[in-house]
């Protein structure tokens, strides 16, 4: 078994109590220039005429544009050992299209490699937040879709439904505050969880739940994050 796969099994899923009293499945720890020819009997020098596609030269043709450089989104590779302020920068970021849960990502205070060293870590189906913060040494990656920074205070038009097991939603921007219903869970199989930021700490939980049958859960205008994995698709009804 490789390192990484007996770190997933350590990590296995736990229930845990939250503040809220709930049970959780907790994953342990990108001038225009005019000019004029002479007047009088001199020999006339070709005006220096604008056009609207750059500055002019002298003999009238058109100089080359110039352009900003474009600003390119701060990305992190799916795969690898970042060590954090040299090759990844603190801050918020996101992967989207991740299947079956083969994703998975690691915060870490050192590169030990330990059980201990594990700030958060996570085995992903669908979208991942991840706030990769100030005082982390090392963030890790594997078998995970292209991470890209997100602005915190981007907004979005989020839909009436989210896929079920789509994983997490920004509050605001993926989904909308409201009431949501979610049908035909199975054997506990679907987890739902509200939380107040992307850290994926213990304490950033809000309220969770492993479900049988119908779901139902208000995400609050003052939530940061809505998880859910395993679950049937969830539609607004309020």
């Amino acid at each position: 078994m490789s390192k990484s796969q007996t770190q997933r099994s350590w990590f296995a899923r736990h229930k845990v109590l939250t503040a809220a009293g709930a049970v959780a499945v907790v994953v342990a720890v990108g001038a225009a220039m005019g000019g004029g020819g002479d007047e009088g009997g001199a020999e006339a020098k070709p005006s220096a005429t604008a056009s609207s596609g750059g500055k002019a030269t002298e003999s009238g043709g058109k100089a080359p544009e110039s352009k900003a450089p474009e600003k390119k989104a701060v990305t992190i590779d799916g795969d690898g050992d970042f060590e954090v302020g040299s090759d990844v920068k603190p801050g918020l970021y996101r992967s989207t299209g991740n299947e079956d849960a083969m994703c998975y990502w690691e915060r870490a205070k050192d590169a030990t490699g330990e059980v201990d060293s594990i700030l958060a870590n996570d085995n992903v189906t669908g979208t991942a937040y991840v706030e990769i913060g100030k005082s982390d040494k090392f963030f890790k990656s594997t078998g995970c879709s292209t991470w890209e920074a997100v602005d915190p205070k981007a907004t979005g038009t989020p839909g009436s439904t989210l896929k079920g097991d789509g994983g997490m939603f920004k509050v605001g921007v993926d989904v909308a505050p409201g009431t949501y219903k979610s049908t035909g869970n199975k054997d506990a199989g679907c987890y739902w969880e509200r939380s107040k930021d992307a850290g994926h700490g213990v304490n950033g939980i809000l309220a969770n739940d492993n479900v049988t049958g119908t779901a139902i859960v208000k995400v609050s205008a003052k939530d940061g994050y809505f998880k859910s994995v395993g679950c049937g698709d969830w539609t607004k009804t309020s």
